[in-house]
């Protein structure tokens, strides 16, 4: 993916090239506009095959939401734009999806750009274009599927507060549907730490490390998009333009303070995952430690044996003293030597025990907490 968007900047930037150049990717989708009318007491939704059909809809009803798929075509966006009035350099960042979220104005007119999540690739984002006016709302997505049905069903469901107020409000609705969008997302990267931390605990794979690695990896650039997504809002609030009503302002302020919720959650996010990989590490050395503690346990013990065992290899003849290996003239010579080391061995275990190097046994129990006061 990021392969293709690379390619995609390579086509539609071109050093020298006249500023404001509409110029499309060939593999994009074609356009596919609909548009939603609606007021206090009528709503209309269409689908529009002609971008001068969209005209007579302008008239009729105080908000006009036109939503364009796709951005194949450069004469209809040409054509959207004469329509509106849009501003030639904000088309061209239309175009031009490799854009980081901001906000700008252009005469009587506010030009917003956010990246909202690709609904079947959770870890990518699109850019969101979105034309605020006085009684419209113009928005251009790189593909069909999005976050913002929930406004198209306020809409559809007749909510007094949005079917009532003017476009600055669904932009505002448009906006929180795109930020909220990023909730579900830190909710399944919360669990996916949870559950890396659980594995560690119990038994930390091989794997551990590259997914902790991913999933960092998709943390920082969310980051830096939240960051950018608070500047633009930020922006929106410091701006004293007439197309943004002070009510309406309120709620932005309330997309403001959600940005500022994601970033904590993705600060918090990260410095976990940072300390998960401390822990994994940690648990890769004291599970190496208690191999060690083991083996060399092990060897501890079989070292006097082995000593044992090599004085009655050193086969001196005892015919020619009685101080050279006595024990190999005995009858029950053997036995005395495997019982000695069976005994050793006993000691030596029972000892490490009560040393504490071996299990529980020697450890002291820990302190009772003292009484509540």
């Amino acid at each position: 993916m990021a392969r293709e968007k690379r390619k995609r900047q390579r086509q539609s930037v071109v050093p020298g090239r006249s500023p404001g150049t509409v110029v499309v990717d060939p593999e994009a989708p074609k356009p596919r506009i609909r548009l939603m009318a609606y007021g206090p007491d009528a709503l209309v939704e269409e689908e529009i095959d002609h971008v001068a059909d969209i005209s007579r809809f302008l008239a009729q009803h105080p908000v006009t939401w036109v939503n364009v798929d796709g951005l194949g075509d450069a004469q209809t966006i040409q054509d959207l734009g004469q329509l509106f009035g849009l501003h030639p350099l904000a088309l061209e960042d239309v175009v031009n999806v490799t854009q980081r979220p901001k906000v700008e104005e252009y005469g009587q007119q506010l030009f917003i750009v956010v990246r909202m999540p690709i609904a079947d690739r959770s870890d990518e984002t699109e850019q969101l274009s979105l034309f605020l006016g006085k009684d419209f709302v113009l928005t251009f997505q790189e593909r069909e599927g999005d976050c913002l049905e929930p406004v198209r069903l306020r809409a559809r469901r007749g909510r007094p507060r949005l079917r009532n107020s003017q476009s600055d409000y669904l932009a505002y609705a448009l906006l929180d549907a795109v930020v909220d969008s990023y909730f579900p997302l830190l909710d399944r990267d919360g669990e996916q730490l949870t559950a890396l931390e659980n594995e560690i605990l119990t038994f930390a794979e091989g794997s551990v490390p590259s997914r902790l690695h991913d999933l960092k990896g998709t943390l920082a650039p969310r980051r830096r998009l939240m960051s950018s997504f608070r500047e633009m809002f930020a922006e929106l609030l410091r701006e004293d333009t007439p197309l943004i009503a002070d009510a309406t302002r309120v709620y932005l302020r309330d997309c403001y303070d959600h940005t500022l919720q994601l970033i904590d959650l993705l600060d918090m996010y990260r410095d976990t995952s940072a300390g998960l990989m401390d822990l994994y590490l940690s648990s890769l050395s004291n599970r190496m430690n208690e191999v060690m503690k083991v083996l060399t346990i092990t060897a501890t013990i079989f070292i006097p044996l082995t000593f044992i065992a090599g004085i009655y290899g050193m086969n001196f003849d005892p015919d020619r003293s009685p101080l050279n290996m006595p024990e190999l003239g005995w009858y029950w010579g053997y036995p005395f030597a495997m019982t000695l080391m069976g005994i050793v061995a006993v000691v030596m275990v029972f000892l490490f025990r009560r040393k504490g190097w071996l299990g529980s046994r020697g450890r002291k129990p820990p302190g009772k907490p003292p009484p509540p006061e």
